[in-house]
């Protein structure tokens, strides 16, 4: 079904996208000013700005939306999200967008999926991000023929003592693992 905005009809995707995000029926309200899409640090690198991504929602163009780079480029800052004059949660409909891709299948030619697994893998584990361990671990299983092309990166950033080969792991990190499987239990996610 294809939007009528003057009765206030709305796609089946649009639904689903609102129901899918905390706050996301302010979407409704959305006046397609831009102020999301000049907020963004990343604008520059998406396919779609959030704004077209949110018309796009609104046309049931599932299929553009999930395979837009749109949602992977974005690096949650939030700027969008407190910039925004009707308030919409944009930063929350944009991980409610990779939800999606991921279990639609859409994700397949994107890096983010593992990329984030292997983050969030880390920071269960030792409370913070471990980057050699997380650009090994991803580029091993990933792209191992890649890893190769990091190696004079990874050396500069060892000598300058950027990067450390072994993780530090933060204090009372069952705490941390207690918040994350909590938080889990709420969303219903394993």
């Amino acid at each position: 079904m294809v939007t009528d905005t003057h009765s206030g009809h709305r796609s089946d995707f649009f639904r689903e996208v609102i129901a899918d995000t905390p706050g996301g029926e302010q979407l409704v309200h959305c006046l397609q000013c831009g102020s999301c899409g000049g907020s963004c640090p990343n604008g520059a690198d998406m396919q779609y700005t959030p704004r077209a991504i949110f018309a796009m929602i609104n046309a049931n163009r599932r299929a553009e939306v999930l395979s837009a780079n749109t949602m992977w480029c974005c690096v949650s800052c939030y700027f969008c999200t407190t910039r925004c004059p009707q308030q919409i949660p944009i930063t929350e409909i944009m991980y409610a967008l990779k939800r999606r891709a991921i279990a639609e299948g859409y994700a397949k030619d994107t890096d983010a999926p593992a990329l984030a697994k292997t983050f969030t893998g880390f920071v269960e584990d030792y409370g913070r991000s471990f980057e050699f361990g997380l650009a090994s671990r991803y580029y091993f299983f990933n792209k191992p023929l890649s890893m190769f092309k990091l190696v004079p990166m990874g050396l500069s950033m060892l000598s300058r003592g950027r990067m450390h080969l072994r993780p530090n792991r933060i204090r009372q990190v069952d705490q941390l693992r207690a918040i994350i499987n909590k938080a889990r239990e709420i969303g219903g996610t394993p």
